[in-house]
């Protein structure tokens, strides 16, 4: 079975997700599974066509760029797909992975952009080390004594880590951080609190 999935970042997408698909239309799929989610949200209607394909089908998407957000993720869809025994089909690349050169297209194109990546965070390291070297890094700001007292009470009242870090307008990340520095400081146990 040729099965399609079609994704758009925003509702607002209207035009480029029904022009998304017409195109797995004439491409003859017969399931098409589409959601409306940024590339970073849980992709329910990606995983849903994951598991929905069986060996022999064929999963088709309109430009690669609706079906993975790094290299990592498409490297681990494929890995999903090869395992079912499923192909995967690109129409703007004119890309076949049952094909030999699809194949290799794919991995060459999986291996260009790993390496863009990685020449892109040596470039940040560079920058980062001059900046340093120039007195111009700073690094991360600290976290006030207050933020971090404010977070422990809101725990230790029993408000999730969520609500904590929208009410407080920071990350959840930083919650995290906030939480764990605590644990670690002999001087202060909230262990109980927190966990």
């Amino acid at each position: 079975m040729i099965i399609g999935y079609a994704r758009t970042s925003t509702v607002d997408q209207i035009a480029g997700f029904e022009a998304q698909i017409r195109e797995l239309e004439v491409a003859n799929c017969k399931k098409i599974f589409q959601e409306q989610v940024s590339s970073v949200a849980v992709r329910v209607q990606l995983q849903a066509a994951l598991e929905f394909a069986r060996e022999g089908d064929v999963l088709v998407v309109t430009k690669l760029d609706r079906l993975a957000r790094s290299v990592p993720d498409l490297m681990d869809i494929i890995r999903t797909l090869d395992e079912k025994l499923v192909g995967l089909r690109i129409l703007n690349l004119g890309m076949d992975t049952q094909t030999p050169t699809g194949k290799l297209m794919l991995t060459v194109l999986g291996g260009i952009a790993q390496f863009e990546r990685e020449m892109m965070l040596e470039r940040q390291r560079e920058g980062i080390a001059k900046a340093k070297a120039d007195g111009k890094y700073k690094g991360r700001k600290p976290l006030s004594a207050d933020l971090r007292q404010q977070v422990v009470t809101l725990v230790t009242d029993g408000f999730p880590k969520t609500h904590i870090a929208r009410q407080l307008n920071i990350g959840e990340a930083t919650v995290h951080r906030i939480l764990s520095e605590k644990r670690n400081d002999p001087v202060t146990d909230i262990t109980n609190s927190v966990n």
